[in-house]
């Protein structure tokens, strides 16, 4: 069963994004791809360092990546630059129900 996507990335291709992964790294890049598992290809990424007295906090201090693959599995966040707000697809379906 194929399910439309809640967040459309195709309308962020080629623009600046922020990517959280599971465990609290963040990165961000140009979004140059993307496929149905939300695998991203981002270019020209930075990865944001740790705090390390607390791994879990990112600091504004960062590092030049290049070209990164990023697993789908893994992101637990996209943050495009411009931020607008979208429809609730749960809501809809719990007012049919």
């Amino acid at each position: 069963m194929d399910r439309d996507p809640v967040f459309d990335l195709g309308k962020y291709l080629e623009q600046r994004v922020r990517v959280r992964f599971a465990g609290g790294r963040e990165v961000e890049g140009r979004l140059k791809g993307y496929d149905k598992l939300d695998n991203l290809v981002l270019d020209e990424c930075i990865g944001y360092l740790r705090d390390p007295e607390d791994p879990m906090k990112v600091t504004e201090k960062t590092r030049q990546l290049g070209l990164v693959i990023c697993r789908g599995p893994q992101v637990t966040l996209i943050s495009p630059d411009s931020i607008e707000a979208i429809a609730n697809p749960f809501l809809v379906a719990e007012e049919e129900a």
